[in-house]
């Protein structure tokens, strides 16, 4: 875990979320919440980082404990996320959540399942969730597609870089496509701390077998971040509708979900 706890508590989430890809990702994951959670709910935020969507989430007016892995994330929530509203921010472990039984009405693992490389870790993390979800609670959890490398690393070939040509890299994306596990080479310091990539079909599995009953899988990005010049698109309104419209269309087909570098799954206690 000494790699994952260095690369976010040297603050890599701090503006990740206000740029390129990320604008995208935070929009649409905002958009899939508020299907679930309007106001009035005790929502644990497990995992979730300087507190971006906590901070969302209690301007909404709910009761938001944001539960994070590594310090420095905390003070940055606690000294610049709560200028008009107010959370509770602490230091915990997703595996043993410090929470009472039955204490939660939605439970967030947007970040924690995708860092546990070993299966029964991520099974006890979400036996954790089930224990603090009330009767009835929501879990909503994120994956990220063993197909995202690869798929971005084609994106990109011969017009940005020329990454798929270097066999540090590709052995990087053949190693994750076929196990799952993505292990930062240390030929690319800035990539991702070493997770474990997923389908979805595979993450449902799971979260079945921790005793919840799945309700959908949602795609986030879905196909359209491989837009030509995305981020020009993305400031034009009527494109940006377009293609929000597009991975609305889309954003639960199974055919579809691998193509997406990150997936919510919905499951209820």
């Amino acid at each position: 875990m000494d790699e994952i706890y260095e690369f976010y508590n040297n603050g890599t989430e701090i503006g990740r979320l206000e740029r390129g890809l990320g604008k995208v990702e935070f929009l649409r994951t905002k958009e899939i919440l508020a299907r679930y959670i309007d106001k009035g709910k005790v929502v644990y935020d497990i995992g979730g980082g300087i507190g971006m969507y906590a901070t969302w989430l209690a301007q909404k007016g709910n009761e938001v404990h944001l539960i994070e892995l590594t310090k420095n994330a905390v003070e940055y929530a606690k000294v610049n996320m709560m200028k008009d509203c107010n959370f509770i921010a602490e230091t915990g472990d997703a595996r043993h959540i410090n929470r009472p039984d039955e204490s939660a009405d939605v439970v967030l693992m947007m970040g924690p399942l995708y860092h546990l490389r070993n299966r029964e870790e991520r099974l006890l993390a979400l036996r954790e969730a089930f224990r603090v979800l009330k009767k009835g609670g929501l879990l909503i959890s994120t994956g990220i597609s063993k197909f995202s490398s690869m798929t971005w690393a084609l994106s990109v070939y011969g017009e940005k870089n020329d990454f798929l040509d270097d066999p540090v890299f590709f052995n990087m994306i053949k190693g994750e496509m076929s196990t799952g596990d993505h292990i930062r080479p240390k030929e690319y310091p800035k990539f991702i701390a070493e997770s474990y990539f997923t389908t979805s079909e595979e993450m449902k599995t799971e979260i079945i077998e921790a005793g919840y009953a799945v309700m959908k899988a949602i795609a986030v990005e879905g196909c359209i971040w491989f837009t030509p010049h995305l981020d020009e698109k993305w400031e034009n309104e009527a494109s940006r509708k377009r293609l929000l419209e597009i991975v609305r269309m889309t954003e639960t087909e199974p055919e579809m979900m691998g193509m997406s570098p990150h997936f919510l799954v919905v499951a209820r206690k």
